[in-house]
């Protein structure tokens, strides 16, 4: 064994992303041999005794992967301060398991739980661009001015400007539609504050995949274990898996 990054060993032993990881160590929550780390300290797994609130780290024997199909109102994290439903408790499988890919407590659709902080990583940071999709439904018809906006990018009352998406026109729902909105990026809220910006407000917003992993006939609540085939596609370079993913929603 050689030394490896404290956020990169946490992440592996399923504490979340690496990011997720690296605040844990911001906020002085690891110790390795009893002392306080900084970000940037290595240490050697199964060496080093490395503490997460004074509990000892543990190695997972075997990974966990779980979709689920998020309902609204439920929160996309482990636990909360509030007294509200997370995306935890709607699971009943023992052991660690982190959300990958969140979603706000309005939103609903596909959600990735697992123990796999390198798979989580690689979801989640932008520099491997995975694609996230979902069924957007506005309360107005657009028109082409509008959809053409979010293509482009939208700067962001931050002042961030959104990356180029995929847009396109699905089908009219009464005064409103719904549209298919393909990102690579994912702010908080990011979509509903497009739509607030263009004149678009947001009804609804359903995540139908995530990378090559697909929602499916799962209903609000319910949940399946991956699959071999599912696990090792998610484990491939970003690109091919987006446009097998696309290719399969298309047909549908």
């Amino acid at each position: 064994m050689t030394q490896e990054r404290l956020q990169k060993i946490l992440a592996r032993a399923g504490y979340g992303s690496r990011r997720s990881c690296e605040q844990m160590i911001i906020a002085d929550r690891v110790r390795v041999n009893k002392k306080t780390v900084t970000l940037g300290d290595k240490a050697e797994a199964g060496l080093d005794e490395i503490t997460v609130d004074g509990r000892r780290v543990e190695f997972p024997e075997v990974f966990t992967y779980i979709a689920l199909n998020k309902p609204r109102n439920v929160i996309s994290a482990v636990s909360t301060p509030e007294q509200r439903k997370t995306v935890r408790d709607l699971v009943g499988v023992e052991g660690t398991l982190y959300p990958v890919g969140r979603l706000d407590v309005d939103s609903e659709g596909l959600i990735l739980l697992t123990n796999d902080g390198e798979m989580a990583n690689r979801l989640t940071h932008p520099r491997y661009e995975h694609e996230k999709e979902y069924r957007v439904l506005v309360a107005r018809h657009p028109d082409e001015a509008q959809i053409e906006l979010w293509r482009r990018g939208i700067v962001l009352e931050d002042g961030y400007r959104t990356k180029q998406a995929g847009v396109w026109f699905v089908s009219a729902s009464g005064k409103g539609a719904w549209l298919r909105v393909v990102l690579r990026e994912g702010r908080k809220r990011q979509i509903r504050e497009m739509g607030k910006l263009t004149g678009l407000p947001v009804v609804s917003i359903i995540r139908m995949r995530i990378a090559s992993l697909l929602l499916g006939n799962l209903k609000p609540g319910e949940w399946r274990y991956l699959t071999p085939e599912e696990i090792a596609d998610l484990k491939k370079e970003p690109e091919h898996l987006n446009r097998k993913a696309r290719s399969i929603l298309r047909e549908k």
